[in-house]
């Protein structure tokens, strides 16, 4: 429905400019120019290039008007629609294909040429050049063998099942090439912009490998009737006997096709210019041809054209090597022989030994082109097939059998060349149906694209299947079956059997399909090329890059090499028959992905899809490409498999290598539409512990430059990863997002680069909040999405807690503690983590240590498997101790142990560790001692001013000495503070923070020091136990490649943060790789099937 716009003028009457003021305009010459594609690897132009964030061009306009003052701010990024209906009026698309530069205008500025805007319409844009590309070889030398051996009825199959596939790929292209403006760039644009890098990639190399071997088809047919049909003795190899024949035109077809190849190339290196003046003249060739044809077809009512067939019994003789068909004449009363029974006897006399078919059966002759009245379409409706050898037969006529028919291949008869099949015959018909992309191809050239694609494409493929219909038809209607059979024409003098049809002469259809095939040949070697020229300036395929280059003009000389070279490979095959199927895969995956294009963005209704083309339907395109892929197996199952293996290996290869590319393609929104059916689905339900993974939220740390400090935590992710869980990538940046907001692009981007090099697959996420706390408090609350959120969170222990001035450090990360503890998440602390393995290195024979002190779930057993299947840790074997008390039954422990590993699948050493009720060490009393004094001085220390004034007013209000008296305030830096501590202070603290129910312990009075009575007892057993512990696992696991320990929790009384840091300091001293497990509070593995 159209749209109505209403233009409101809008006065301004503010005060004009004053004079001498000059005003700016706008550049009229300001066009929206593409992108040049070698500048940055992206062959697009940028999408914020005309609309936003453009206004280079209107920055000297004054916005001093009070009309549009409201959106002054606005105006620095985004420009005016004035200004942007300007832009879009200028638009020109650069004209697409080989544009000579030699006459390019070496002056700049206004010398410089206006480019001509295009104005090429629908019949000469895209009608005529869809004609061309579509008539061609296999019409003018297969079309009549096909219809001979196939039938009629059979071979109408065959050209309704093609055509039906390139007519519903055709309604596909048409409403992705009418889905906005369509640069310059064709097929491969329309499908890699739809589809994605890796698609487009893999399918733009498939069209690109089917242009480059139609290439090689056309050169065969050129020298095919070049050598069969019009100069048969420019032959190098001659068959000295029969059955050497195919081999030695083989042979032929290798060394000419070679030449032409060479000769066709140096004219497109030379000047590409020459080859599109032609390419009308060669387009004459075809029509003028086809109307031949009708017109023979007409003239055989009246009068069919004399091409007499001789025939041996029912069996077909080539006739190149005699003039007479019979056996015998008379010759002034003589009866002699004729070279016919000299090609069957021993002999040319009466009483020579000849061939016992020969002396059984008499010779006739039948007409080869009987005529449209003839009613041998009849004769004609049904198939043929046989294997190679095999002689093509009239079966209408008698036949006595006898001979030996091992001898039948050294006789004069025609045969089959190769074995013939009805799959086989589709693989050779399709090529004849290609080149429906050639208007799309030429979008660049077009006065209006959207409206001549569709319209110009859809005609052609309807007029050639008209065509292909009617010559099926007519050839059978007018054509005798064993000449329609006889591939070569051999039977009518060496002629080419739809040459035998046309009018006025044969050679107008020899002369024709000869300049057509070498135009369709030099049109190949011509857009192959540029098309790889594109792909490679894509930037997808890295190893692709070099052929980006190209001549001074632009002419790309290294791919015309590439392209040359590969269309060796196909004349080196020689066969026409053998290289058809192989172009019709590469072709046929192409329009696969066209019709895939158009169904998965019709289906997934993205906003931008809005084609002008409204004659699709999404089950159009999936018919189309199911046909397509049938169409592929039909052809040649194997071929089909080798076109889909190497399509498939470039995607991956683009996948892992290739350049990261952001077209808008559909695959990403399907894969957008994929991604929230899925976590709808999953939020469901929680997940089943058979099901559960450890999905990662990685806190990383950043140095001041925004770089990550512990790389090595993303390869203990990826090693992690053998669970193919979720992985997200945390930071927290302090401020305010308004300020901090490039700072946290380029904290993401370093992320992001740090994961690429460390190949950790997963999602990034910075934060800024106003302090770090809350920042990882976010983090943990709301990272991730539905059910794809993370379940564990894997931090660095914080090494240089001690030395630092700021205790916020450690503060938050117990505050980190807590929170994962109250979210129900798994914790992993790696200590040392520096030292942890990369991903390169391969750890060697060793041992991956798991100290299970509590039940967590079961993450200390679920980790170093997940470990293991990393080819890192792989050669590592896994030991499990568990801790016996003085009441445990230690051999029994051992044996449960054992059991519910073999429940588990765990293949795991199994130690038990009994450790005894030592009395507590003076060294743990030391230890705790240092400890907790240093607790007090932090807590001093942290004091600020205005707190310590107050402390100090009250202790000389109250006049008490239980609080520690501060030094001179004068003398006081803000940032120390000196503080003399006594015993008697350190007494008097303790006792007023000590919890009042304090349980003692029993202590040795006469060894116990007066420092230690007012030390807290619950902080000494604590000591006492991780001295312990230390002691058993340094003893145990001190050469172990890892060890995997149960991390305690963090008091509940916030008072003792200092000292839990400092249990756990004592706890892993002396230890290298650590790895701190605390689960999530529910179970994560099973022994359950």
């Amino acid at each position: 429905m159209p749209t109505n716009f209403t233009v409101v003028p809008v006065k301004d009457n503010t005060r004009k400019a004053k004079e001498g003021d000059v005003e700016d305009d706008v550049d009229d010459n300001n066009v929206l120019k593409e992108e040049e594609e070698d500048a940055t690897g992206d062959g697009v132009p940028k999408e914020n290039s005309p609309f936003i964030n453009n206004t280079d061009n209107d920055k000297g306009n004054s916005y001093d008007g009070t009309n549009m003052a409201l959106f002054e701010e606005e105006m620095d990024s985004n420009p005016m629609v004035s200004s942007l209906l300007n832009k879009l009026a200028n638009y020109t698309n650069l004209t697409q294909g080989a544009q000579e530069h030699e006459e390019a205008d070496d002056d700049e500025g206004p010398k410089k040429k206006a480019v001509k805007s295009p104005q090429m319409g629908t019949f000469m844009g895209v009608y005529l050049p869809c004609l061309q590309n579509i008539l061609g070889v296999i019409l003018f030398l297969r079309l009549t063998w096909i219809v001979g051996t196939a039938g009629i009825l059979e071979s109408l199959a065959i050209v309704v099942l093609c055509c039906s596939c390139t007519m519903l790929t055709a309604i596909s292209m048409s409403a992705i090439a009418t889905n906005g403006v369509v640069p310059a760039g064709g097929s491969y644009y329309m499908i890699s912009r739809s589809l994605g890098p890796e698609f487009g990639g893999a399918v733009g190399l498939c069209f690109y490998l089917g242009t480059t071997f139609a290439g090689s088809m056309y050169i065969l047919g050129t020298i095919e009737i070049l050598l069969t049909y019009i100069v048969p003795k420019a032959a190098i190899f001659v068959a000295e006997r029969k059955e050497d024949q195919v081999d030695a035109l083989l042979n032929n077809m290798r060394v000419y096709g070679t030449c032409c190849l060479a000769l066709m190339a140096v004219v497109v290196f030379v000047g590409v210019k020459y080859v599109n003046k032609l390419a009308l003249v060669f387009l004459a060739c075809v029509i003028l041809s086809i109307l031949a044809i009708y017109a023979g077809v007409i003239k055989t009512i009246f009068e069919p054209p004399d091409f007499p067939v001789c025939m041996l019994g029912n069996r077909t003789l080539q006739n190149n090597n005699f003039d007479k068909c019979f056996k015998m004449e008379v010759i002034d009363n003589m009866t002699v022989t004729t070279k016919l029974w000299q090609l069957f006897c021993d002999g040319p006399e009466l009483n020579a030994t000849c061939n016992e078919y020969f002396v059984n059966n008499n010779v006739t002759e039948v007409q080869g082109i009987p005529g449209l009245t003839s009613k041998v379409i009849s004769e004609n409706m049904w198939s043929v097939y046989g294997p190679l050898g095999m002689l093509v037969e009239n079966n209408k006529l008698e036949s006595v059998a006898g001979g030996d028919s091992a001898q039948d291949i050294y006789l004069p008869y025609v045969v089959n060349d190769i074995t013939t099949f009805f799959t086989l015959l589709v693989g050779i018909y399709f090529p004849s149906v290609t080149g429906i992309m050639a208007g799309s191809n030429r979008s660049g050239d077009l006065r209006d694209a959207q409206k001549s694609i569709p319209i110009g494409t859809i005609l052609a493929i309807a007029t050639t299947s008209i065509i292909y219909v009617t010559c099926v038809v007519l050839f059978g209607a007018c054509i005798e079956g064993v000449l329609l059979r006889d591939k070569f024409g051999d039977s009518v003098k060496g002629n080419l059997v739809i040459g035998t049809l046309s009018w006025p002469s044969p050679w107008v259809i020899v002369i024709g399909s000869f300049f057509s095939c070498c135009g369709a040949g030099l049109q190949s070697l011509t857009g192959a090329p540029r098309l790889l020229q594109a792909i490679a300036r894509d930037g997808i395929v890295p190893f692709l890059q070099v052929f980006g280059h190209g001549k001074a003009n632009g002419e790309p000389t290294w791919a015309l090499l590439l392209t040359a070279g590969i269309c060796e490979i196909g004349i080196l095959i020689a066969s026409l028959d053998a290289v058809a199927p192989i172009l019709s895969m590469f072709f046929l995956m192409c329009y696969l992905f066209v019709n895939l294009a158009c169904a998965v963005q019709t289906l997934l209704r993205t906003p931008n899809w809005r084609p002008r083309f409204k004659f699709y339907h999404w089950a159009l395109s999936f018919l189309g490409m199911s046909l397509c892929l049938a169409l592929m197996f039909i052809s040649s199952w194997y071929y089909a498999i080798v076109a889909m293996v190497i399509a498939g290996c470039i995607y991956k290869y683009i996948e892992y290598r290739g350049a990261e590319k952001e077209w808008g393609d559909g695959i990403r929104g399907l894969s957008l539409n994929a991604a929230r059916y899925a976590l709808i689905r999953l939020e469901e339900a929680p997940p089943h512990t058979k099901n559960w993974r450890p999905q990662l939220l990685v806190l990383l740390n950043l140095d001041s430059d925004q770089a990550v400090k512990h790389p090595r935590l993303l390869s203990v992710t990826t090693q992690l990863k053998a669970g193919k869980g979720l992985t997200i990538v945390g930071n927290v940046l302090q401020g305010t997002y308004l300020t901090k907001e490039a700072e946290a692009k380029i904290a993401e981007q370093n992320i992001k680069s740090a994961m690429s090099a460390e190949r950790t697959k997963g999602f990034c996420h910075v934060v800024v909040s106003s302090n770090l706390r809350d920042g990882f408090s976010h983090l943990i609350q709301s990272a991730g999405l539905g059910g794809m959120k993370h379940n564990s969170v894997l931090m660095a222990w914080p090494g240089n807690w001690k030395q630092s001035n700021d205790p916020q450090s450690w503060k938050n990360f117990i505050e980190t503690v807590r929170e994962t503890t109250a979210a129900h998440q798994a914790l992993l602390v790696a200590k040392n983590v520096d030292s942890f393995p990369t991903n390169q290195d391969r750890l060697g024979e060793g041992t991956i240590d798991v100290w299970w002190v509590v039940h967590d779930g079961g993450m200390l057993m679920l980790l170093p498997f997940l470990l293991r299947q990393h080819k890192v840790w792989r050669k590592c074997k896994m030991r499990i101790f568990t801790v016996a008390q003085m009441d445990d039954n230690s051999i029994q422990m051992k044996k449960d142990l054992q059991m519910f590993l073999y429940h588990l699948r765990l293949d795991a050493e199994v130690e038990v560790v009994e450790m005894h009720d030592n009395d507590i060490s003076a060294f743990t009393y030391e230890k705790t001692l240092v400890m907790e004094q240093r607790s007090q001085m932090l807590k001093q220390m942290q004091l600020s001013r205005t707190e310590r004034e107050r402390e100090a007013q009250l202790i000389h209000d109250r006049n008490t000495a239980s609080h520690a008296t501060i030094n001179d305030k004068a003398d006081t830096g803000p940032d120390r503070v000196h503080m003399t501590w006594t015993k008697d202070k350190l007494f008097t603290e303790r006792n007023r923070n000590r919890e009042c129910n304090a349980n003692v312990g029993v202590r040795d009075l006469f060894n116990m020091k007066p420092e230690w009575e007012s030390l807290n007892q619950s902080n000494v057993r604590r000591m006492h136990t991780a001295i312990k512990l230390n002691e058993v696992v340094v003893n145990k696991s001190q050469g172990a490649h890892l060890v995997l320990l149960n991390m305690p929790g963090p008091p509940k009384n916030r008072g003792g943060d200092e000292n839990y840091m400092e249990f756990l300091e004592v706890l892993l001293e002396g230890l290298n790789r650590v790895l701190l497990v605390r689960g999530g509070g529910r179970e994560v593995i099973t022994i359950y099937s």
